[in-house]
């Protein structure tokens, strides 16, 4: 086929596909079981995308598609090698990495968290991770501890 009809690839389409790389914590990857089973199902999702993309004809187009799940997928890769499983606590005497805690603030408002590694932590759904300044706060304390957070008193209600 002759050169002419070939789509060429212009320098501003292949810099549109180098993606910067998805920005790795600098605190140790400490994970529940289930958060490295989530991690283990996100580097399979990327795989799947970025394998789906890959047989896209059009190299512009390929190149553009598969940019974010190449770029997950070495970030989840590099999650799941350096996670420590940190079991469960053993007891729910102190907050630990895996407890929920509830706790109360001065304006009435309750609480309550999971404390777990960051790539879990979802705080709209109740997770908050171990390096959260609450969460640091909170570890190590028992039920009935005040805690200063800021301008603003905390105490312990619940560990579970």
């Amino acid at each position: 086929m002759s050169t002419a009809f070939m789509k060429e690839e212009s320098a501003e389409t292949a810099a549109e596909t180098v993606l910067p790389e998805r920005t790795v914590s600098l605190h140790p990857n400490l994970v529940t079981d289930a958060g490295l089973k989530a991690l283990e199902l996100q580097l399979q999702d990327a795989r799947k995308a970025y394998e789906t993309a890959s047989i896209i004809e059009d190299i512009n187009e390929r190149r553009r598609q598969t940019a974010i799940p190449l770029r997950d997928a070495r970030y989840f890769a590099e999650r799941v090698r350096t996670a420590e499983i940190v079991p469960a606590p053993g007891s729910c005497d102190i907050v630990a990495f895996g407890s929920t805690v509830t706790y109360s603030r001065e304006d009435g408002r309750v609480q309550k968290y999971r404390i777990v590694g960051e790539d879990e932590a979802d705080p709209k759904s109740g997770s908050i991770s171990y390096v959260a300044p609450v969460a640091r706060l909170l570890m190590g304390k028992a039920v009935g501890d005040v805690l200063t957070l800021g301008k603003e008193e905390l105490e312990i209600t619940a560990i579970e």
